[in-house]
């Protein structure tokens, strides 16, 4: 007893340091918010700048600069312009007038206020600018500058020639047509108008106006930046780390509140947890609000008013995290509902009225159902307009959705295969379109390969009429020769020749046959047990002739224990057979070939493995139809019919073939069902 109460006092302990470190941490982070802004001026994009002279501040400045400057030599002129109301236009006299009636005491003060009072006014406010900008400009012993309009000059340099100015390193030029600014990444992006925006006069014939910054005032301003930048950074990596150190702080809180232990499986309620849950969160969304609502009534000001802000933030915090673990514990201890006042009044009158219901009388019964009913019907009344207005929304969805079946419909009809039916949800419409996506795929999928077919009977027939021909052509040659020829020894080498062609005409006769038979599955198959192992070392060893002629040499792999594959036996010999006649027909003299045999879970792998001795630039499907040869010049003895009748041979045993090609390595697998499972299996 004394061991756990000594470890619930120490997690206790854990608890509360890592939140003050939290709450300190919140207090870290405002002290580093509040250099940044002191620091920086509140132009904290400083610190993803890179220069002085790309900075926005400098940017700003200097435009800020070029418009005043501006304002003086094209608005404002002099101070005898402005008492003549040079600068005052009727439509700004108008929108006065206008501003002046509605936000005053309408038409009963416009009558007192004359139009005389308003444009003295507004000549009094030009007068206030004017000499603002003339106080900004004389504060300011740079940028130099020179503007006049040839009557009127403003200027604080002696230097009144454009030559004089672009000699500076940053400066801008307005004379005439012409202008201006250098370096040109200076000029401000119109976001209205698009393109760089520099200020033009208004009466450019007249006007000029020459800005120059001399490199020892940027060079001071660059210096005085950098400091900034630095200084800034170095509190953002303060900033940084308060904030890791503060949420890493709150996920710990809310992973351990509630257990004193690791592995407690009892949440331990506190006594802040009495508070309802839906009070938790009004109190939670109100303080929230409040906070916000101060923090924009409160600017960030830099003395009293800001410890006030920090004190005010601190507090929000700290009260916003414990009710939030609050309701923490609740979701832990699954109380989160039920802990609820409108829970808890819900319940309170379900059980009033089931009470009244179950133990009163009929007349009480009644009684209740005639209190309910108007409740009931006046929910149902208020919110019918809700329930019509989504009525009429999921029926006009319904229709559209119907008419974009149609119309994909039609459009499939009339030949476009292409088009696609889009539907969203999962209702009946969007089934009814998936299924027409379906049928339309499915016609799509036939088309291709009816042409598909067209080709390859195409093919078929070329390399057909190719392949016989060559040993036909030659028995007539031959024959013809024997009928003149004399010689014995000649004779015999024309019988020779003849006997290979016929052999030959025969092969490809007889692959003939048997890619047709086994490709409408009219062969007879005979499944049993096979040793699959066995039968590949057997087959090995009746072709090690053709082995030793190619010079290949065989690398069988494949598991201790036995393994058993149904299969027809004559069928998977002859499949196997056809492959590795490929394998000699064209495969690379004195390479490895690898025989693999693997067990999955699904069936067995066996797997063929050699280099080839063409360039194999043709693909796996190309390569499985049938008279279709890895040597393009079709010089071999091979048929082109062996891969084919091989796929046939396994799919009629309830098995997949497929070949591999990377490169000059050639990949034949066939995949067979175990013995524990008979059923087909699909491709991976």
């Amino acid at each position: 007893m004394g061991t756990r109460l000594k470890k619930f006092s120490h997690s206790i302990l854990i608890k509360t340091i890592v939140f003050l470190l939290m709450i300190a941490c919140v207090a870290g982070t405002i002290h580093a918010v509040y250099h940044i802004f002191k620091i920086t001026n509140g132009n904290i994009e400083i610190i993803f700048e890179n220069s002085y002279i790309e900075s926005s501040s400098f940017k700003m400045e200097n435009e800020h600069t070029i418009n005043q400057l501006a304002d003086l030599i094209d608005t404002y002129i002099s101070e005898e312009n402005i008492l003549k109301g040079n600068t005052i236009n009727n439509d700004e006299l108008e929108f006065r007038k206008e501003d002046i009636y509605w936000e005053r005491e309408g038409e009963a003060y416009s009558k007192t206020y004359t139009a005389d009072q308003i444009r003295q006014e507004m000549i009094d406010e030009d007068l206030e600018n004017f000499q603002m900008i003339l106080n900004n400009l004389e504060k300011e012993k740079e940028p130099l500058y020179y503007v006049t309009d040839g009557k009127h000059t403003y200027t604080n340099t002696k230097q009144t020639k454009k030559e004089q100015f672009e000699k500076y390193p940053i400066h801008y030029i307005s004379e005439g047509y012409d202008w201006k600014m250098y370096p040109s990444k200076l000029e401000q992006y119109d976001p209205f108008y698009g393109g760089s925006h520099i200020y033009r006069s208004s009466n450019p014939e007249n006007t000029k106006i020459f800005v120059g910054y001399t490199e020892n005032y940027i060079h001071a301003a660059s210096n005085e930046w950098t400091e900034k930048k630095t200084a800034s950074m170095n509190k953002i990596y303060y900033l940084l780390v308060y904030v890791t150190i503060f949420f890493l702080s709150l996920l710990y809180l809310i992973v351990t509140t509630g257990r004193d232990f690791l592995k407690d499986k009892i949440v331990h309620m506190h006594p802040i947890d009495k508070l309802y849950v839906d009070i938790n969160v009004i109190l939670l969304l109100g303080l929230t609000g409040i906070w916000f609502v101060a923090m924009n009534e409160i600017p960030l000001y830099f003395g009293i008013v800001g410890w006030i802000v920090y004190s005010i933030t601190l507090i929000y915090v700290a009260i916003f995290v414990i009710l939030l673990l609050s309701l923490i514990r609740h979701m832990k201890n699954k109380t989160f509902f039920s802990h609820s006042v409108l829970y808890i009044v819900l319940h309170w009158l379900y059980q009033f009225v089931k009470d009244i219901y179950d133990s009163g009388s009929v007349g009480m019964k009644i009684v209740v159902i005639v209190i309910l009913y108007p409740i009931i019907a006046a929910a149902t009344l208020f919110f019918f307009p809700i329930t019509i207005g989504v009525a009429v929304w999921l029926a006009l969805k319904k229709v559209k959705a119907f008419n974009k079946i149609q119309d994909g419909a039609k459009m499939m009809r009339e030949g476009n295969l292409q088009h696609h039916i889009d539907i969203d949800g999962k209702g009946e419409f969007a089934t009814l379109a998936s299924n027409i996506n379906g049928i339309n795929e499915g016609f799509k999928q036939a088309v291709h390969n009816e042409l598909k077919n067209e080709r390859m009977k195409t093919e078929l027939i070329t390399n057909v009429s190719h392949d016989i021909r060559t040993p036909l052509t030659s028995l007539i040659t031959y024959t013809d020769l024997l009928k003149t020829e004399t010689d014995p020894e000649n004779i015999q080498e024309y019988i020779k020749i003849l006997d290979q062609k016929s052999k030959r005409l025969k092969v490809l006769t007889d692959d003939l046959f048997a890619a047709a038979k086994a490709s409408s599955g009219d062969i007879p198959v005979d499944l049993q047990e096979i040793d699959i192992v066995a039968l590949i070392n057997q087959g090995i060893g009746e072709v090690s002739e053709h082995i030793s002629a190619k010079k290949l040499a065989f690398k069988f792999n494949y598991p201790e224990e036995k393994l058993y594959v149904i299969a027809d036996g004559k069928l998977l010999w002859r499949s196997i057979e056809n492959v590795l006649s490929n394998i000699f027909n064209y495969a690379l003299e004195g390479s490895r070939v690898y025989i693999d045999i693997t067990e999955e879970s699904d069936g067995i792998l066996i797997s063929f493995k050699n280099i080839s001795k063409y360039e194999l630039n043709i693909t796996e499907e190309e390569l499985m139809e049938r008279f279709k040869r890895g040597d393009e010049s079709r010089s071999g003895h091979g048929s082109g019919l062996g891969l084919s009748i091989t796929k046939s041979l396994i799919e009629n045993q309830n098995g997949k073939f497929e070949i591999n090609i990377d490169g000059d390595l050639f990949k034949s697998i066939i995949y067979l069902p175990t013995v524990e499972k008979d059923d087909t299996f699909e491709m991976r």
